[in-house]
Protein backbone atom coordinates (compact mmCIF):
# COMPACT_ATOMS: atom_id res chain seq x y z
CA UNK A 1 0.00 0.00 0.00
CA UNK A 2 0.79 3.40 -0.68
CA UNK A 3 0.81 4.92 2.63
CA UNK A 4 1.91 8.48 2.22
CA UNK A 5 0.14 8.49 -0.79
CA UNK A 6 -3.25 7.48 1.34
CA UNK A 7 -2.74 9.69 3.97
CA UNK A 8 -2.41 13.02 1.34
CA UNK A 9 -5.11 12.02 -0.12
CA UNK A 10 -7.30 11.42 3.04
CA UNK A 11 -6.41 13.68 5.34
CA UNK A 12 -4.53 16.80 3.60
CA UNK A 13 -7.35 16.63 0.24
CA UNK A 14 -9.63 14.85 1.81
CA UNK A 15 -10.29 13.16 -1.29
CA UNK A 16 -12.24 10.15 -2.04
CA UNK A 17 -10.73 7.35 -4.26
CA UNK A 18 -13.34 8.17 -7.08
CA UNK A 19 -11.71 11.76 -6.71
CA UNK A 20 -8.05 11.04 -7.30
CA UNK A 21 -9.36 8.46 -10.38
CA UNK A 22 -11.50 11.22 -11.95
CA UNK A 23 -8.19 13.72 -11.21
CA UNK A 24 -6.13 10.81 -12.77
CA UNK A 25 -8.84 10.02 -15.86
CA UNK A 26 -8.32 6.27 -14.86
CA UNK A 27 -11.11 4.26 -13.45
CA UNK A 28 -11.75 3.83 -9.71
CA UNK A 29 -11.29 0.09 -9.32
CA UNK A 30 -7.42 0.86 -11.30
CA UNK A 31 -6.76 3.47 -8.68
CA UNK A 32 -7.48 1.17 -5.66
CA UNK A 33 -5.62 -1.69 -7.06
CA UNK A 34 -2.94 0.92 -7.50
CA UNK A 35 -3.29 2.32 -4.02
CA UNK A 36 -3.26 -0.89 -2.54
CA UNK A 37 0.06 -1.86 -4.44
CA UNK A 38 -1.68 -4.48 -6.61
CA UNK A 39 -0.78 -2.13 -9.94
CA UNK A 40 1.90 -0.03 -10.47
CA UNK A 41 1.25 3.96 -11.04
CA UNK A 42 2.33 5.20 -14.73
CA UNK A 43 5.11 7.78 -14.41
CA UNK A 44 2.34 10.47 -15.74
CA UNK A 45 0.21 9.56 -12.72
CA UNK A 46 2.66 10.00 -10.13
CA UNK A 47 4.05 13.43 -11.80
CA UNK A 48 0.40 14.29 -11.81
CA UNK A 49 -0.33 13.26 -8.47
CA UNK A 50 2.69 15.12 -6.82
CA UNK A 51 1.56 17.99 -8.58
CA UNK A 52 -1.59 17.84 -6.98
CA UNK A 53 -0.51 17.37 -3.65
CA UNK A 54 2.61 19.70 -3.79
CA UNK A 55 5.17 17.40 -3.03
CA UNK A 56 8.04 15.45 -4.45
CA UNK A 57 7.67 11.78 -5.82
CA UNK A 58 9.93 10.19 -3.17
CA UNK A 59 7.64 12.50 -0.72
CA UNK A 60 4.51 10.47 -1.88
CA UNK A 61 5.69 6.94 -3.36
CA UNK A 62 7.89 4.32 -1.79
CA UNK A 63 9.19 1.38 -4.10
CA UNK A 64 7.06 -1.60 -4.45
CA UNK A 65 9.16 -3.74 -1.59
CA UNK A 66 8.65 -0.47 1.06
CA UNK A 67 5.00 0.28 -0.03
CA UNK A 68 4.10 -0.53 3.79
CA UNK A 69 5.87 2.45 4.85
CA UNK A 70 9.52 0.99 6.10
CA UNK A 71 11.28 2.86 3.56
CA UNK A 72 14.56 3.08 4.82
CA UNK A 73 16.64 6.54 4.75
CA UNK A 74 19.16 7.03 2.18
CA UNK A 75 22.40 8.28 3.18
CA UNK A 76 23.43 11.01 0.87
Amino acid sequence: MQIALWNLRKNEKRMTQQDLADYLGIAVQTYRDKEKGKAEFTQDEMFMIAQLFQKRLDDIFLPRKHQNGDKKEVVK
